[in-house]
């Protein structure tokens, strides 16, 4: 006989009822362990040649490993590793090992929330705040995240970004590069360091990050400093143009180390420049009128436009006139390159996007880094973002600098040679 209860139990303030997510960790769980499991399976399928003395497998199953619980983006998974044992000992003791590619053996939560840290600290969250915005995002079993456990990640980061520092460069070519400095005060105190980034593009289109380090704001000792070290890296072929705001310190380093690479000014900058030198009345006519000029489809029509600029702002407006005339061929210096490209050569993009809400991070807030960990975090921020940074354009990525061959007004030209024979 079933026993009915009109006993209601009675949700706690802090439960959320959300049976999507319960739905979806559920799922999770049984794909990850049928995950494991097959990859033990592909492992001992590799490993079926080896046989022991009596022609029984080497390699054999050992049961399930302890059950524990790993911290995923949708909350915490229950997941058992696969044990394999080898039933035979060489000459020298060792024996064959599995290690899982999914699931490492210590591992207690996903890449992906270590890598959601420097995200949360760069957008306004202090690490004392740190374990109250992730049990929010993943629920009351959040992992803990306190201070000593952010101190132990920031020491793997170091030594990740120490190896990264030393990496070879001269397998390595950039066709074009982007320079940016992201002031960000650590300690909210009066005194801020500059963040020094450096982003190539490979001849077959990939973004990548070059180098990156904190310098004396944008000077141009901090910015040569940076470059000098990827030279000495093996970066010895000079880029084809360089993108950056033209207050940096930046192009004198330029010159200095690569004095090959042309001058490209980001016209996002330049648009902000000028605007700040009229009328907030006047702002929207100025900035439909330049875009009329980086938006041309040729160069010849970009000098027009800046022309007729000229003469409509130039009596009122002298010193926005002058801001855009007197970086003219440094302004218009995309035009010489693939049309393709002309929408990542005219701006400093891949890096504004990452840190457009960082220059923000204004208020005093508690629990705050030091400087060594907030460059730290921005570098785990620009590796993570270098994963989604996009491609550039077109199947033909490499400018062609060889003799004989240059672009004009984004279209190749081959120039014939005058003693070539007609």
């Amino acid at each position: 006989m079933n026993e009915h209860s009109n006993i209601v139990p009675l949700r706690q303030p802090d439960e959320i009822d959300d049976p999507l997510t319960n739905i979806l960790r559920s799922g999770a769980r049984q794909l990850l362990a049928q995950a494991v499991e097959m990859e033990a399976e592909a492992f001992l399928a590799a490993m079926k040649g080896l046989k022991r003395p009596d022609g029984r497998d080497r390699l054999v199953r050992h049961g399930p490993g302890p059950v524990r619980t790993i911290q995923t983006g949708i909350g915490a998974v229950e997941v058992a590793r696969v044990k394999i044992r080898d039933r035979a000992v060489t000459s020298d003791g060792e024996r064959i090992r599995f290690t899982s590619a999914i699931l490492p053996l210590w591992a207690r939560r996903t890449k992906s929330l270590d890598a959601l840290l420097p995200v949360l600290y760069l957008r306004g969250i202090s690490t004392g705040d740190f374990q109250e915005a992730l049990a929010a995002l993943l629920g009351k079993d959040a992992p803990n995240l306190s201070p000593a456990v952010v101190s132990r990640l920031t020491t793997e980061w170091q030594l990740e970004y120490e190896r990264w520092q030393k990496r070879d460069l001269s397998a390595r070519r950039y066709v074009y590069v982007w320079a940016d400095g992201v002031f960000l005060q650590a300690r909210m105190e009066d005194h801020s360091e500059c963040m020094l980034v450096l982003i190539g593009a490979t001849p077959e289109g990939k973004k990548e990050l070059i180098g990156f380090q904190v310098g004396v704001r944008e000077s141009t000792q901090s910015w040569h400093e940076l470059l000098v070290e990827a030279k000495t890296r093996g970066l010895k072929i000079a880029p084809e143009i360089a993108v950056g705001d033209g207050a940096l310190g930046f192009w004198k380093a330029l010159d200095e180390v690569f004095p090959a690479t042309r001058h490209q000014r980001c016209w996002v900058h330049k648009t902000a420049n000028i605007l700040n030198k009229v009328a907030v009345s006047v702002q929207a006519s100025m900035k439909k009128d330049l875009r009329e000029v980086y938006l041309a489809s040729n160069r010849a029509s970009a000098e027009v436009a800046i022309d007729v600029f000229a003469e409509k702002y130039g009596a009122k407006y002298d010193k926005a006139v002058e801001c855009l005339t007197k970086d003219r061929d440094a302004m218009l210096a995309f035009y010489e390159f693939p049309a393709e490209h002309w929408d990542h050569l005219r701006t400093t993009n891949p890096i504004e996007s990452v840190f457009a809400t960082v220059r923000h991070r204004t208020v005093r807030t508690k629990g705050s880094l030091s400087s060594t960990t907030a460059k730290l975090m921005v570098f785990k921020l620009l590796c993570a973002a270098s994963k989604t940074w996009r491609r550039l354009k077109g199947t033909n990525q490499l400018p062609k600098v060889s003799a004989g061959v240059r672009f004009e007004n984004g279209i190749e030209v081959i120039q014939v040679p005058e003693n070539h024979a007609a």
